[in-house]
């Protein structure tokens, strides 16, 4: 099946133009994956179905993301129990439990052995204790060893973990960003700490990016809007393109990530919208190609080649044709 994904026209705020392309790989069933490609449409093609239509974009216009929602946290424990435990203070910026840590290392297993590992080149990071937990757990490097001249990504025990710190050599570099939080407001297991208490216990992640010491974007009496996470999702996308990784894991949350995905998909069969629009499970990977339409990036290609070199006699046959066929009519 060939699909197009790019941003709604009914939202001016939210346009954009670039899309994204879908591959879902729900990691609970890694042997049969429900892959979708890549399909570009063009006003031109007016003889052909836009669904259906293949399409082509250059290279260097595209970037892959790994998007991946944290694992089972003790809040969404509570939550299934009675959900008003979302409203609980016993919840601020809740940790895995241990079957979500379960969850990090079947997930670490499957992007080694299908070489993912080795193809991310940046861990994008929302600074909340689950995710960050998450993230080092499925990316980082092997167990920590004491006396290594670089700190490591996650200490040992840290946020109840009970697990060893964990290595930050041989693995991409992990840049905390705000952007990508989970649904601001009101919910306590929703609002991160100060930046000062993370930086002792995760101290491989740069957190140079967050401006605010405290958590200035939670409130307690007011939840962030589904459209405003859809306009901080877009605005998280358009950040995305000033990066020069190609292909970037992001490690987020299920509000987040459903919201912004929501954007996409709207021209397309409706199965296929539903397959984007649906919630990620718990420590889920999906991978979706990024495309820049408009030169939002100016990044030049690293592949192409020009040919012709060294210079020659290289008319193409059909040019050499249509230029015949002019000169002829001109006589």
């Amino acid at each position: 099946m060939i699909v197009d994904y790019y941003c709604r026209r009914d939202q001016p705020s939210l346009r954009r133009d670039f899309r994204i392309v879908y591959s879902s790989v729900p990691f609970s069933n890694p042997k049969k994956p429900i892959q979708l490609r890549l399909c570009c449409t063009s006003a031109s093609l007016s003889d052909m179905d836009i669904t259906t239509g293949p399409g082509l974009y250059p290279l260097h216009r595209c970037k892959t993301l790994h998007l991946v929602r944290h694992a089972q946290g003790v809040h969404n424990v509570a939550g299934e129990k009675d959900f008003s435990n979302y409203l609980s203070e016993e919840f601020f910026d809740a940790h895995l439990t241990p079957l979500g840590w379960q969850q990090v290392d079947n997930l670490r297993k499957h992007v080694h052995e299908t070489g993912l590992s080795k193809k991310i080149e940046l861990v994008i990071v929302s600074p909340l204790l689950r995710t960050m937990q998450t993230a080092v757990g499925v990316f980082g490097g092997e167990g920590y060893k004491d006396g290594t001249d670089v700190p490591p990504l996650m200490v040992e025990n840290a946020g109840e973990s009970n697990r060893p710190a964990i290595s930050s050599l041989n693995c991409p570099p992990f840049v905390a960003v705000e952007l990508c939080r989970e649904h601001l407001g009101v919910h306590p297991c929703d609002r991160r700490k100060s930046i000062s208490e993370y930086r002792p216990v995760f101290p491989a992640i740069d957190f140079s990016l967050i401006d605010s010491e405290e958590d200035n974007l939670w409130e307690a009496n007011s939840r962030e809007k589904n459209e405003e996470i859809v306009t901080r999702g877009m605005k998280f996308l358009n950040w995305l393109w000033t990066r020069e990784e190609r292909e970037i894991a992001v490690v987020s949350h299920s509000s987040f990530l459903y919201q912004t995905l929501s954007v996409f998909g709207n021209d397309c069969h409706p199965s296929v919208k539903s397959e984007i629009c649906t919630h990620f499970a718990n420590c889920e990977l999906r991978s979706v190609v990024l495309v820049d339409r408009c030169m939002l990036g100016s990044d030049r290609a690293t592949t192409n080649y020009p040919g012709k070199i060294p210079s020659g006699l290289d008319l193409p046959s059909d040019v050499a044709d249509e230029k015949l066929s002019i000169d002829g009519a001109g006589n």
